[in-house]
């Protein structure tokens, strides 16, 4: 039986969501689905014998003990976060063969889970559902300080000292909208061929200090949102045309981009599935 369920996790203290190897070994960085494998197979385990259950509680609190028979689930995220990004609305889905009472699993999960982690949802999917490729619709948001002195309740979120137009932003951002080869905003390190993409909304707008950018499509690539933040902070910051978002879009050269922004203050809001 297949289930899936919604994460929630602040970012800053984990190497991004994925288990990342080395030598075809589990590296030793903490990962949102490292924590949230062992929390689930924690609590599904929990009916065996004593013994095998401090096993598996070993498991999850020291990482010298920590081996694949820790983690008899394996999850499938609907897509890849890196360090420091956020998440109001992941969906992962996992295989397990017997019925799960979803208050009981989404209580006991976020009480093994680390504090900055949490589970809100449960729910039987069919078995064709997947996490990453049955997706439609993902929503992204990032965040900044647009002030130039720092205030103590700023958090980790970048600080832009000059100011911004957010009229002038939303029309830089309009020339995104439709379906595109963003290879101009992505990582040179990425290992993905598909550079197309579709682009449903991106909008900014400002509340107070904070800008808020939303932008929604269908996929992204690797760094792509960040890489369309540097690239307005490039515009706005050297008071040039708008127009240069979409001179930036069909050139396909990640040089004429800006640079990618740091990743605090990006948050995954939701998945949409058909």
């Amino acid at each position: 039986m297949r289930y899936a369920l919604k994460v929630q996790y602040v970012g800053k203290n984990y190497a991004g969501s994925q288990i990342q190897f080395e030598n075809g070994k589990e590296r030793e960085f903490p990962t949102i689905q490292g924590e949230l494998e062992r929390a689930i197979c924690t609590f599904l385990n929990s009916g065996e014998t004593r013994s095998d259950k401090l096993h598996k509680l070993d498991c999850h609190t020291d990482k010298s003990v920590r081996n694949d028979s820790c983690r008899s689930i394996k999850t499938v995220f609907s897509g890849r976060t890196d360090r420091g990004v956020n998440s109001l609305g992941q969906v992962v889905h996992f295989d397990y063969d017997k019925d799960i009472v979803a208050s009981d699993f989404i209580y006991h999960v976020n009480e093994i889970l680390p504090n900055d982690i949490s589970i809100s949802d449960l729910k039987r999917v069919p078995d064709d559902f997947h996490a990453q490729k049955s997706a439609i619709r993902r929503w992204y948001r990032f965040e900044f300080i647009n002030r130039r002195y720092k205030q103590a309740f700023d958090g980790d979120l970048m600080r832009v000292k000059f100011k911004v137009d957010i009229e002038r932003m939303n029309k830089s951002l309009s020339y995104l909208i439709g379906e595109h080869d963003f290879s101009s905003f992505k990582s040179s390190g990425t290992l993905n061929p598909s550079k197309v993409c579709i682009l449903y909304r991106a909008e900014v707008k400002k509340e107070g200090d904070k800008v808020i950018l939303d932008i929604e499509g269908n996929r992204f690539l690797y760094n792509m949102v960040r890489t369309i933040v540097g690239t307005l902070l490039k515009i706005e910051g050297h008071n040039l045309e708008p127009e240069l978002m979409r001179e930036v879009l069909e050139v396909k050269d990640r040089r004429k981009a800006g640079q990618t922004v740091s990743p605090e203050g990006l948050t995954l809001m939701r998945v949409e599935y058909s």
